[in-house]
């Protein structure tokens, strides 16, 4: 089950349990906006702009607070791909409005990556849907105290930064 990081009216931040980049390797977040939504256009416009500045404010967050991405970046990724696979439940070809939900994942990139599909200055490298459980459960999610800083973090940011 995922870990609620941080929410506030423009959505929330979680450390998922299918962890895809290991803590050392830079961390792993995912924020959702406040509504479930299949493509980003159908948020309303102040909607999608809280969620624009809570992505924002996480990815800043990770690279102030977190020391292994001293010197590194954050890549945003917005996802969802997976819940369309034909093995993803239910079983089967699936309608795209009703089962892709927008989210934004937020991988750290550390300059001083141990694993090979997190190599600096490389894209990622992401395993085939029926893989990513295998692959995923070699990566630890970012500790308690990690998100916890990340969450004291964000909260300053969205209120110094975009008045949030």
């Amino acid at each position: 089950m995922a870990i609620d990081v941080f929410s506030f009216h423009g959505g929330r931040v979680t450390s998922p349990t299918t962890t895809l980049c290991d803590r050392a390797d830079g961390g792993h977040l995912i924020v959702y906006p406040s509504q479930s939504v299949w493509e980003r256009s159908e948020l309303a416009p102040l909607d999608l702009y809280h969620w624009s500045c809570l992505v924002a404010a996480t990815g800043r967050a990770m690279l102030q607070v977190l020391p292994q991405l001293d010197g590194g970046c954050v890549n945003y990724w917005e996802a969802g791909n997976w819940s369309l696979n034909d093995s993803a439940d239910p079983a089967g070809p699936k309608n795209v409005t009703e089962h892709r939900k927008v989210h934004h994942h937020i991988f750290g990139r550390s300059r001083n990556a141990l694993s090979d599909d997190w190599k600096w200055g490389e894209a990622p490298k992401f395993p085939d849907f029926a893989k990513k459980k295998q692959w995923a459960c070699n990566h630890n999610p970012l500790n308690g105290d990690e998100r916890d800083a990340i969450a004291r973090r964000v909260g300053e940011i969205l209120r110094e930064s975009y008045g949030l």
